[in-house]
């Protein structure tokens, strides 16, 4: 009776009295909001920089037929190589150093929301880890596939827009989905540029409270619920996906 009573005092303390909750509330709506546009960002950075580095892998060793194929061999060689770049620096450095240099560096003399910056920080960082997952589903589509568009009179970029990155999206899908769940828990770390997020809710209440138990656990708790419905909808595509396969 005496743990029941505490723990009433307790859950209304960090939660009911001076509407505690809404820092969860708020820090949620936030957190799911960031995630959200920042995948946008990183699925549009990484079909991006997929499709560059899949097609100069492809194409790279086969002949010049023409100077403007030669001229787009160089073009592309050239996006190739920065494309590398990104991706060696943004997967080689940490993603709380990346979120603090693009704040306080190359934002830093400019009044921006946080919510943005956050965005941008961590749609760059999925975006190189995006881009690696859909080359490895290009790569793994048969060439035969690259013929067959040729065939119905499809050029490269339709080819491969309507034939190949629909088959690589559902080969990949649960690394993609795996991606989304780790931007969701990545996005925790806003807190090093005062975004009041979920986690940084969770933190607000504990410095007024003093009691870390309730608030990290419900934290904790919001963003295992998330993560499970995240993963049984991706279940659920992914079986859709192959049911229409047959």
């Amino acid at each position: 009776m005496f743990l029941s009573q505490g723990f009433r005092e307790d859950f209304y303390r960090n939660f009911i009295k001076d509407d505690r909750y809404k820092y969860l509330l708020n820090g949620l709506q936030v957190t799911l909001k960031v995630t959200f546009f920042a995948l946008i960002v990183g699925l549009v950075i990484g079909v991006v920089i997929a499709i560059i580095r899949s097609s100069y892998d492809k194409t790279h060793t086969t002949r010049y037929s023409s100077p403007l194929h030669c001229f787009l061999q160089i073009l592309l060689s050239i996006a190739n190589f920065f494309c590398n770049i990104y991706l060696t620096v943004i997967r080689g450095t940490p993603s709380t150093v990346q979120l603090m240099i693009i704040y306080f560096v190359i934002f830093g003399s400019v009044n921006i929301d946080k919510s943005i910056v956050a965005i941008c920080a961590f749609g760059i960082n999925s975006g190189a880890y995006v881009a690696e997952i859909v080359r490895s589903g290009i790569m793994s589509v048969d060439n035969g596939q690259f013929e067959a568009g040729r065939s119905l009179g499809f050029g490269y970029v339709p080819t491969m827009w309507y034939i190949i990155l629909p088959q690589a999206f559902k080969n990949v899908l649960p690394a993609l989905g795996n991606e989304v769940i780790v931007l969701l828990k990545e996005t925790s770390i806003s807190g090093y540029i005062a975004l009041e997020d979920l986690t940084m809710g969770a933190n607000i209440i504990r410095g007024q409270t003093y009691s870390a138990f309730l608030p990290l656990f419900a934290a904790a708790g919001i963003y295992l619920v998330i993560v499970m419905l995240l993963s049984a909808g991706v279940k659920k595509l992914e079986k859709n996906t192959r049911a229409n396969e047959r």
